[in-house]
């Protein structure tokens, strides 16, 4: 395992309660995130340092994917929204679940347009969240159950592997994916953190089909080998990183998303760059994300 100091850059320096779900938009050029518990969806121009916001009416804002329309798919407590980008209008578009005390968290489109999200308990112990894959006709299927905190939703470079993480069962899976039918298959723990009790979270895959993913509570990003293997981990200046993506024009700047929830005042006071979204460059090339619809 490599683990050595990597320079990080401060790209918005802010305080998001939970930063969440970073997508970079090769359209717009920008790098997109939530923030979760104080929902807002939010943009920043790398080129301007341009950073708009746009506060979202509902309890939490769980993740967020750009549509072939243009408009961001935002998932609202249970439901899924289009917000367009230029008037900020939003637009409902389905519920996902009703009748339960869970809220959609992490999400991410296939190759074939369909919107792979996940729900969590909000009590953070119950197993009553579920995986759903959301077709563009609005067709809802359930692909996993038993989840306490859905997560870390990623694909390989082909499509044809699904990493989906259970963050309060510290456990991350790996699945095969029929990208014609949408079914997944050969389902297999891909990294257990269940006997120190860690919080893998979100995720991304980079262009030689290794896995990011940040450590809540950690400090740290780790890079998997598609075997599962950790070939390398990078400590940041966050305790509560939420989430990596790559962007940039050529794809190549790994940004992170940070978080302050459970911060104690006295790590907040020693932490300045608590809720900030983070930069770091020369560590690989991430791929370009797909869009629903």
């Amino acid at each position: 395992m490599n683990r050595r100091e990597q320079a990080v850059e401060v790209v918005v320096r802010g305080a998001d309660q939970l930063g969440e779900t970073p997508l970079w938009c090769e359209r717009t050029s920008r790098l997109w995130w939530l923030d979760i518990e104080k929902p807002k969806l939010q943009s920043f121009d790398p080129e301007t340092g341009a950073h708009v916001v746009f506060p979202l009416d509902c309890t939490y804002a769980g993740s967020q994917a750009a549509t072939v329309g243009g408009d961001r798919l935002v998932a609202t407590d249970l439901s899924l929204v289009r917000l367009s980008p230029e008037t900020g209008d939003v637009t409902p578009f389905l519920t996902v679940e009703t009748g339960v005390d869970n809220r959609l968290n992490d999400g991410r489109v296939d190759a074939r347009g369909r919107l792979w999200v996940g729900s969590m308990d909000n009590q953070l112990h119950r197993p009553h969240g579920r995986l759903y894959r959301v077709d563009p006709d609005g067709t809802v299927a359930i692909k996993m159950d038993g989840i306490i905190v859905s997560n870390g939703i990623a694909f390989s470079p082909d499509g044809r592997t699904l990493y989906v993480t259970d963050t309060r069962r510290h456990l991350s899976f790996a699945f095969d994916l029929d990208l014609d039918d949408g079914a997944i298959f050969n389902q297999r723990v891909f990294a257990d953190y269940s006997r120190t009790g860690e919080r893998p979270d979100g995720a991304c895959v980079d262009v030689d089909g290794c896995l990011w993913q940040a450590f809540f509570a950690g400090g740290r990003l780790v890079r998997y080998r598609p075997d599962g293997g950790v070939d390398r981990t990078i400590p940041l200046p966050v305790t509560n990183p939420t989430c990596p993506v790559f962007g940039g024009p050529d794809l190549d700047v790994l940004y992170v998303t940070s978080a302050t929830k459970f911060l104690t005042p006295e790590q907040r006071a020693s932490e300045p760059l608590a809720g900030s979204v983070l930069a770091i460059h020369g560590v690989g090339q991430g791929l370009a994300e797909h869009r629903f619809g």
